[in-house]
């Protein structure tokens, strides 16, 4: 028996089977925390049922069961569970909350009413209720649920198309308008530093300024119709009988759950997916989409790549083709991988201290001193953000390609240089190609580590809502200095600093569910990459 097992210990079985007992347990755990993640997150735009709550003390509630959860007793821990559920009532301008909870052995009756209604609003999250008319400059349109539902079916579209025209005006035209009249204004107080008050330069500028403040009286009154035209409001009724006038143009939509089909629920599911997408956060980032930080998160990570790459390659050739193998190498090979342990939240530092403050502040001293002391580049922004990320990820990319260049056989060089080609035409068009499939591993490793981190990013540019993307209509279109936001620092924002804990732990979910979509969208296209390089070097026989 002892020579048994000294036989299989010896070939090394346990620990294979150890081995596979680790990577079985390892796929597991990630596959169900994806599972609660997905199913978490999916139950944030399924529609779900208006319930009218009866309660013993006489009440009568209105809203969603969002949660079920048993009543601790720690006094008598072997008394029978009771249990107790969490009802989204909304009305948060009347009652205060948005959630409250209700003990089931409380609940006298259950009822779906069918003419409830689910408001969505603009601002004061969902209103439960139902419709008592719908008017327009005192002019009642119609009256009671089915004709009220029926009219504002057709004049919520119309207001919402009002809506976004009017935000169209007031943050493309206008807000250009103010962008020439600042930089106007700054070109102005440059002249008036290098002691020009008058010429043609300046009197060229007063006459943009008037032409710019023509247009933004033009737009102003535009801007004015618009909201003029929005006059319609709906009279709704609360559960309790307390009525609400909500004006149409603080509706997004209006609809009523407990009428829904299968064919409703996935269609309301597909459109709401679809704004949380392509939509901008409202209500403190607990409501809306997340467009801007998706778009901030994707071009971070881009400009990191562009950063991160070249500079970890070059270095990684020069200290495996060029430089001379010693201990001044291996020291440097050591800090690399030190770099690589190093908490990110001292990159962040460094970002600030070198990047915005130094090299920030410098760019603003020279060329936007008619600014100062207002920052233009010496505060924090996407590129300063990029540029703290990139040399946090620079040490993987270094380590990947300095394995790949020492996998690479020194047959192939010397048969290189036996047919007269020079080391900078070897390294460029026979040892590059070949590290190339090392290259995009390190890349990916370091997209991922670059979208999921946090720390370094709230000190150098990221923020909980930014007013522009940092690309736009505006010359030079791309605007680097600009603040962002990123999935990775909305996750955070909502999720421990949001006041409203229950209404925000549905975004939570689906903000991380999202940035594990993106970081995954970004991998794979590398490794769709690096498998081509791979076939088209294994059948060119590199």
């Amino acid at each position: 028996m002892r020579a048994a097992f000294k036989k299989v210990w010896n070939r090394g079985d346990g620990f294979i089977w150890l081995a596979g007992a680790g990577l079985s347990l390892s796929l597991i755990m990630t596959a169900a925390l994806l599972l609660a993640i997905f199913f978490n997150a999916a139950q944030f735009f399924w529609p779900g049922e208006t319930v009218k709550l009866f309660v013993e003390d006489g009440r009568a509630i209105l809203g969603e069961i969002t949660g079920r959860e048993d009543i601790p007793n720690p006094d008598n821990p072997e008394a029978p569970l009771k249990y107790r559920v969490q009802v989204k009532q909304g009305n948060r301008d009347i009652h205060g909350t948005d959630f409250l909870w209700v003990e089931e052995s409380s609940i006298k009756a259950t009822q779906l009413p069918q003419d409830a209604v689910v408001v969505e609003r603009r601002e004061w999250g969902n209103f439960y209720g139902f419709i008592k008319e719908v008017r327009d400059q005192g002019n009642v349109l119609a009256q009671g649920a089915e004709k009220g539902m029926k009219i504002l079916e057709e004049l919520i579209p119309v207001s919402n198309d009002n809506i976004n025209a009017i935000q169209k005006i007031a943050r493309k035209n206008i807000g250009a308008v103010n962008f020439y009249m600042e930089k106007n204004r700054l070109e102005l107080k440059k002249l008036k530093l290098e002691g020009i008050d008058n010429g043609k330069a300046v009197e060229k500028l007063r006459m943009e300024n008037d032409e710019l403040q023509n247009e933004y009286k033009t737009f102003e009154a535009q801007l004015a119709e618009l909201r003029k035209s929005q006059t319609a409001e709906a009279v709704f009724t609360t559960i309790n009988g307390v009525e609400k006038v909500i004006p149409l143009s603080q509706i997004i939509r209006i609809y009523s759950p407990n009428n829904f089909g299968w064919f409703d629920k996935i269609n309301f599911f597909l459109v709401k997916g679809w704004e949380f997408i392509s939509d901008e956060p409202r209500e403190a980032n607990t409501e809306g989409g997340v467009f801007p930080a998706i778009f901030g998160t994707v071009l971070m990570v881009m400009i990191m790549s562009l950063m991160a790459t070249p500079l970890g390659v070059l270095a990684a050739f020069y200290l495996r083709e060029y430089a001379r193998q010693g201990a001044m190498v291996s020291a440097v090979r050591i800090a690399v991988n030190n770099l690589a342990g190093v908490p990110s939240i001292v990159f962040g530092v460094f970002g600030v201290g070198f990047f915005i403050y130094f090299i920030g502040g410098s760019i603003d001293s020279f060329f936007f001193s008619e600014a100062l002391p207002t920052p233009t580049y010496g505060t924090g922004g996407i590129l300063w953000a990029s540029l703290t990320m990139a040399l946090l990820t620079v040490p993987v990319v270094i380590v990947s390609t300095e394995e790949g260049l020492a996998s690479v056989s020194g047959g192939i060089r010397e048969a290189s240089f036996a047919v007269g080609a020079t080391k900078f035409e070897t390294t460029w068009r026979v040892v590059l190609p070949a590290v190339m499939p090392s290259i995009l591993t390190g890349l990916i490793l370091a997209m991922a580590r670059a979208a999921g981190e946090v720390a370094p990013l709230m000190i150098t540019g990221v923020v909980k809502l930014a007013p522009t993307l940092p690309i736009d209509g505006i010359w030079p279109f791309l605007h680097l200095e600009r603040k962002f936001m990123h999935l990775g620092f909305h996750i955070y924002d909502v999720g421990f600093q949001s006041p409203n804990v229950d209404a925000a732990r549905p975004m939570v979910f689906t903000t991380t569910l999202l940035l594990i979509g993106i970081v995954l969208l970004l991998n794979f296209t590398a490794v769709i990459l690096r498998n081509r390089l791979r076939k088209k070097l294994a059948v060119s026989g590199v």
